[in-house]
């Protein structure tokens, strides 16, 4: 086991890095760092706690807020990144493999901390926070699961602050769910089972973003995918994409490879486990484990054995093997490293930047879920496109007026 020191090391490398794909987050950070526009600002987060993460918190950190966090997945922590941080003076709660007792008493401790802006992946400490701290001014929620919570507690009238939808930006959804977790996504896979992905029947259940992504990088390395979906409009897009789209009922028992991508309940059920082929494989890439039903298929097996580092065998009296990948979690977060840090790069240049705005103008704002102000949604995308070198036109003023004014006519 590496020593503390040692650790901290191989985290700050890491970190380095992960800074030098992140060229947005440069220029936010070198602006923060001259003008402290977070000074004495308290931010609790529950993030996943890896090296991308780290520069956003540093960069939070140079702004001059007091940072503290905790992990929002048990297996997605990056141990080595969180002795970094400690080291460079952040409060990070969380280890890899935590127990879900653990990751409940950090998020406390965080909410604990009386943070005036929260950072959120999911939900949870959003929900500790308004149960046990009204000193909140704000926050941010950086994922699809987590906005659809907070949307359901706004409707019932329980949501106690502002929050920015993070994951509704542009520059988040369109490039983090979908080419950030496609390619992650395939990654984590190929850590944990080494299996071939060409010639396999791939099934992504759920087409938004994230299974848009999945579905296209499964393709691009040669399997025959498969799209299950509840929305019609969904499956129909699927469709005319080039997928085979059908129930999972159907795909049951023809897939090799299940991806869940839904972050809804049982979508891989007993029902359709029953009658998956033997060595199926299962993984999900949604926010939380629920996705495969979990409980029946320990219910369901005569035994269970670890083959490979996340990878699970659970054998059937029919004798029959099923495959877990990552005990149903996000498999690119606990498989492997979670997305690129260049497209963190604008996820985490939204969260710095609307936590900014929140700081300024939250105590103006009504208890309500807010999309990203498009303004810096714009702004990002512009820093993106100068940092790879591109550049586009601008609308002449007759242009303006033209798409602007109804006189012109045919």
């Amino acid at each position: 086991m590496a020593s503390k020191s040692g650790a901290a090391e191989s985290g700050r490398s890491r970190v380095e890095w992960a800074s030098t794909r992140m060229p947005v987050m440069g220029l936010i950070t070198e602006q923060f760092s001259k003008a402290k526009p977070l000074d004495g600002v308290r931010i609790g987060g529950c993030l996943h706690l890896t090296t991308e993460t780290a520069v956003l918190a540093l960069s939070l950190k140079e702004a001059g807020a007091d940072v503290r966090l905790c992990a929002s997945n048990p297996l997605s922590t990056q141990d080595d990144v969180v002795a970094y941080l400690r080291r460079g003076g952040v409060s990070a709660l969380g280890f890899k493999g935590e127990n879900v007792k653990d990751y409940y008493a950090h998020i406390d401790s965080v909410v604990a901390s009386r943070p005036m802006l929260t950072i959120d992946d999911g939900g949870d400490l959003t929900n500790a926070a308004m149960a046990k701290n009204d000193g909140i001014i704000g926050g941010t929620e950086e994922t699809t699961t987590g906005v659809l919570r907070l949307r359901a507690l706004e409707r019932a009238g329980r949501l106690k602050y502002p929050i920015i939808a993070v994951n509704e930006a542009d520059t988040k959804h369109m490039f983090d769910n979908r080419y950030g977790t496609g390619q992650s996504t395939i990654d984590g896979i190929l850590r944990s089972t080494n299996v071939m992905i060409a010639g396999k029947n791939f099934v992504v259940a759920g087409y938004g973003w994230v299974g848009r992504g999945i579905a296209s990088r499964a393709k691009g390395m040669g399997a025959k995918v498969i799209v299950t979906e509840v929305d019609p409009v969904k499956a129909l897009e699927a469709h005319m994409d080039g997928f085979e789209v059908m129930s999972m009922d159907q795909a049951a028992s023809v897939g090799d490879i299940f991806v869940t991508a839904t972050g809804d309940i049982n979508v891989i059920n007993e029902q359709h486990m029953r009658k998956m082929k033997d060595l199926a494989i299962m993984a999900n890439s949604g926010h939380f484990n629920v996705e495969i039903a979990i409980a029946a298929l320990e219910r369901m097996a005569k035994s269970k054995r670890t083959v490979r580092e996340q990878l699970d065998e659970y054998v059937l009296p029919s004798g029959r093997r099923l495959l877990l990948l990552a005990q149903g979690r996000l498999v690119n977060l606990s498989a492997a490293e979670g997305h690129p840090s260049e497209v963190m790069d604008m996820s985490f240049a939204n969260q710095a930047l609307s936590l900014l705005y929140l700081a300024r103008n939250a105590r103006k704002l009504e208890r309500r879920v807010y999309d990203v102000p498009r303004e810096i949604d714009q702004r990002i995308a512009k820093l993106k496109l100068a940092s790879v070198g591109i550049k586009i036109d601008s609308m002449t003023e007759e242009q303006r007026r033209y798409v602007s004014g109804y006189e012109s006519g045919t």
